[in-house]
């Protein structure tokens, strides 16, 4: 069918610019790439394909070092929502149409590793963050009526924003210039902290690969991001869209010995992120063995958790009664826990609130902080005070942040942890949905 032109109201500039800080591309297996793939031979057996992730600053960090990450809190991002209501479709009617929606674990506000993608013949590429705390696919539409999609420029009187801080400039998918794709008429919504987010569905022909556009991206995080869209890397009972998320499809379709995937993360200040590797391992990056633990409910990588333990002096999830659940989360940076633990933990390793919700640390007193330590599998995973906290240069000044955060997210089995960046870039991580277990390896000190 025909994609219908918006409201002349929506129409803007469709022009992008985009720099490529990537050497390969993910989706030649999946939506019509070519000459952008590169399979390894891993180990001398295995077909793998690599994509490196660069780390870029997060939202947070360019919010707070242009002096706007209050400001921009406080803001009401539903005046925008408001303003063009006309030009995405009524709740009512998306209801109707039998979508769904589902809070998401994190609005992305930290997000710093991303990789680049590639959809439709002729390739239009986007720069995305790999998810395994998500399930879908999506890109922004050249039909997009946000300020995330280029609208930001005409709205910064009428929102009051400083114009010292500048919009990521973001690629949108040009449906009418994709030989391949269909659009199959469903909408689709996720819900972020910052409010739902809004598409439609679309269909790549050649390689039988559903994704997203996204019409309506809400707050101010999609507007400052560097990276365009997500890709998701959960089970498909996680997925919002109708059809199978990209790693459903690339195992559909045999394209890798192996039902397997791999993150290396870099935490180190260096512009290169580490990288993602579908098909199997990389047996230089890690020092065997590995240790396995199953999937104790698919939707997330989700898990047990045996204990959280503060220097031997302060634990949680120490006891049967009280054990906890933890979802491994590539796609967040900080660990999250319960508001109650997280508070106890905090104070006990000195850190103090501010207004923003974040909590920092006397820089000078990382050396002294007490380790923090994951018990998974009977194997402890011990993190120092150079490993959890954050270090960040504002107005010429080190200020200390630390990298956990309250994230009560309701669940009938046990508590949930949420492990991101902070804790998976101390390892290397392996996601087998073969067997549905996750595995953590020491990274190979070089």
């Amino acid at each position: 069918s025909e994609r219908q032109k918006p409201d002349v109201h929506c129409e803007r500039d469709r022009s992008y610019s985009m720099k490529t800080y990537l050497l390969l591309v993910l989706l030649g297996c999946l939506a019509s790439v070519h000459g952008l793939l590169s399979f390894l031979n891993v180990c001398g057996c295995l077909r793998a394909l690599r994509v490196r992730l660069n780390r870029l600053a997060s939202v947070r960090s360019r919010l707070r070092s242009s002096g706007h990450h209050q400001k921009l809190l406080e803001l009401d991002s539903g005046s925008f929502s408001r303003r063009y209501a006309q030009c995405f479709p009524p709740m009512e009617h998306y209801l109707r149409t039998g979508g769904t929606t589902r809070e998401r674990l994190h609005n992305f506000m930290d997000a710093q590793f991303f990789g680049q993608i590639s959809l439709g013949r002729p390739e239009q590429n986007f720069t995305v963050v790999f998810d395994t705390g998500s399930s879908d696919l999506w890109v922004p539409s050249s039909y997009c009526i946000s300020q995330a999609c280029g609208l930001w420029g005409h709205l910064l009187s009428e929102m009051t924003m400083p114009s010292s801080l500048d919009s990521a400039l973001h690629q949108k998918f040009k449906a009418f210039e994709s030989s391949t794709y269909r659009h199959n008429g469903n909408v689709f919504g996720i819900h972020y902290g910052s409010g739902h987010l809004l598409g439609v569905m679309g269909r790549e022909e050649l390689k039988d690969q559903v994704f997203g556009e996204a019409v309506y991206e809400p707050g101010f995080t999609f507007v400052l991001a560097q990276f365009d869209g997500v890709l998701g890397l959960g089970f498909p009972e996680l997925a919002e869209e109708l059809g199978s998320p990209v790693f459903d499809s690339m195992m559909k379709q045999k394209k890798l010995d192996e039902p397997v995937f791999s993150f290396y993360l870099q935490n180190n200040g260096s512009e290169f992120g580490g990288e993602v590797l579908f098909g199997g391992v990389d047996e230089s990056r890690f020092v065997s063995p590995i240790n396995w633990t199953p999937v104790t409910q698919k939707g997330y990588w989700q898990i047990h958790l045996e204990a959280v333990s503060v220097q031997g002096a302060l634990s949680f999830c120490h006891d049967a009664a009280q054990s906890c659940q933890a979802i491994v989360d590539t796609g967040t940076s900080l660990i999250g826990g319960p508001a109650r633990d997280i508070l106890h933990l905090q104070q006990f390793i000195g850190a103090t609130p501010t207004p923003s919700g974040e909590y920092i640390i006397d820089c000078a007193r990382i050396s002294s902080l007490p380790v923090v330590s994951f018990r998974i599998n009977s194997v402890e995973y011990s993190l120092t005070g150079e490993q959890y906290v954050k270090r960040e240069i504002l107005n010429s000044n080190e200020i200390c942040f630390s990298g956990f955060q309250s994230m009560d997210i309701s669940s009938p089995a046990a508590p949930l942890w949420v492990l991101g960046d902070v804790f998976l870039s101390q390892l290397y991580s392996v996601y087998d949905r073969g067997q549905n277990r996750v595995g953590f390896a020491s990274l190979t000190v070089f």
